[in-house]
């Protein structure tokens, strides 16, 4: 039969596809399809995970109470996702991945600065994830008296690592397909958990837990915004950029935030009335969270809450190995989008198995690692959301692609912020696990000169570098280069699509 719309059946074919071919080129608007809605699957099902329950324990590591850490919980996990909200509002004004949408405020190859940032902190996760999801397996084998040696961590790692490649080298379609299945399956089981643990917790015991300083409460809310909301950021627009173009941008970071927020917030409260009336939780979480929230289990429903556990774990890291493909193309990288996928899955099983097999501490390294990452993540953050919010007009696809256009080859100003914002940021949060990861012990350089009782005060627990660094990239994007964005805008219009010029124009380069 004869298509009546030679568009129509074009993205039928696409759809027929299963492995999508779109890299970092520019979503065709027959492709924009998706409902603002639709977010809300790949982001909840990705943190919909008895992972967030493990948060409870590094949160009242900071000596606050349960009042306290409830607080920032709720607080720190939407605020975070929220951030991630507005940034995706960029996606649907551009048609493109988050990290080539930034080239607006960065240009085309001043993008690659805070690309590779976004590109590390990205493969840092996804590795973090299918680490845990490979001890998870080990530790509930061994609850059951199965095997939980090196051959069920060596085929657990392969398992895993197999499902996260496989899926993310598929692509969009596949994995909004696969996460919306995921959270119902994920869901009904970690709501199961939850019925079957209930009966552990004490909340007189709970509630006599002491409060904590306001440097205290200021430490963990930072800590939960980089360990959740900020910690997808760099990949925020990625899932917008197949919204329809007339799609309501408030409506778009509202099924961000509540999709993304949602299952964190109850898991993280609840985990925190859970691991406050077993303080023996929160020591074995610190090696081996899902393993440790499984022993409370009884037998039989420790199969199931595996299943569930490994394939949200799973769910997570596919979302950031399908982007941290998309920056690396970004970064100027020329090879077909599922091979950028391959390369980062390649990493991701190296990076696992290293750490299952060879490494004696983990978790207080990466979690170093993801703060000092977080700094220059939340100023580059703070720069797109300026972007973001001082915009009233689609983007320049043509331009995002060659430097010549309206956002040119390099940014100074941002750039110089993005520094900026680093090295005050670093200078204000300090290496928490100064034993187990003494390469970053430079940290925390200001809290003297500044007057905050240098890296022994009560401030130096705070991680004030990450809030200070995301509002040095915010103000100074929004002071410095208002006048820029109203310039770009007032040049020729751009028609949806791209406009100033052809197809070939658009694709990848």
């Amino acid at each position: 039969m004869t298509e009546s719309n030679p568009a129509q059946g074009q993205l039928r074919e696409r759809e027929r596809t299963l492995v999508e071919t779109n890299g970092i080129d520019i979503i065709a608007e027959s492709e924009r399809t998706a409902k603002p809605s639709d977010l809300f699957w790949p982001w909840f099902a990705a943190n919909v995970s008895v992972f967030g329950m493990s948060y409870a324990a590094f949160v009242y590591g900071f000596g606050v109470s349960f009042a306290q850490a409830i607080l920032v919980t709720v607080v720190g996990v939407t605020l975070s996702f929220l951030f991630c909200g507005i940034i995706a509002i960029a996606g649907k004004r551009g048609s493109a991945p988050t990290m080539v949408l930034s080239r607006a405020a960065f240009g085309v190859n001043g993008q690659k600065v805070p690309g590779v940032f976004s590109w590390l902190i990205s493969i840092g996760w996804e590795t973090f994830l299918a680490i845990m999801a490979t001890l998870a397996t080990a530790t509930v084998f061994g609850e059951l008296g199965w095997s939980s040696g090196t051959t069920t961590k060596v085929i657990a790692c392969v398992v895993i690592a197999a499902l996260i490649v496989l899926a993310s080298v598929a692509g969009y379609h596949t994995i909004i397909a696969m996460q919306s299945v995921l959270t119902w399956l994920t869901g009904a089981i970690t709501i199961l958990y939850i019925v079957l643990t209930f009966g552990e917790i004490d909340m007189s015991v709970v509630t006599a837990l002491p409060g904590g300083s306001t440097q205290a409460v200021i430490g963990a809310l930072v800590m939960v915004m980089t360990g959740f909301g900020l910690g997808w950021i760099n990949i925020a627009a990625d899932w917008s950029r197949y919204q329809r173009r007339d799609a309501s941008g408030g409506a778009i970071v509202f099924w961000n935030t509540f999709g993304g927020a949602l299952a964190p917030t109850l898991l993280v409260c609840y985990g925190l009335a859970l691991a406050g009336t077993q303080p023996g939780l929160i020591d074995g979480i610190a090696n081996d969270p899902i393993g440790t929230l499984a022993t409370i289990l009884p037998n039989w429903f420790l199969v199931p809450f595996l299943v569930a556990a490994v394939l949200a774990l799973v769910s997570g890291a596919v979302l950031g190995i399908y982007s941290s493909g998309l920056t690396l193309l970004s970064l100027g990288v020329k090879i077909p989008r599922p091979a950028a996928a391959g390369i980062d899955g390649i990493i991701l099983t190296l990076g696992t198995i290293y750490v299952v097999f060879f490494a004696e501490n983990f978790l207080a390294p990466f979690q170093s690692f993801l703060i000092t990452l977080g700094v220059p993540i939340a100023t580059w953050a703070g720069i797109l959301m300026a972007d973001v919010m001082l915009r009233r007009r689609d983007y320049d696809e043509h331009a995002l692609f060659h430097g010549s256009g309206r956002y040119g080859d390099w940014n100074w100003t941002s750039v110089a912020l993005m520094a900026v914002g680093s090295v005050v940021g670093w200078g204000l949060v300090i290496n928490s696990f100064a034993e187990d990861a003494g390469w970053n012990n430079w940290q925390g350089y200001l809290l003297g000169p500044l007057g905050l009782g240098g890296r022994d005060g009560d401030w130096a627990w705070a991680n004030l570098g990450v809030f200070v660094a995301l509002l040095i990239g915010f103000v100074g994007y929004a002071v410095l280069q208002a006048g820029a964005v109203r310039r770009q805008e007032a040049a020729a219009p751009v028609a949806p699509g791209g406009g100033a010029g052809d197809g070939a124009d658009r694709t990848a380069v």
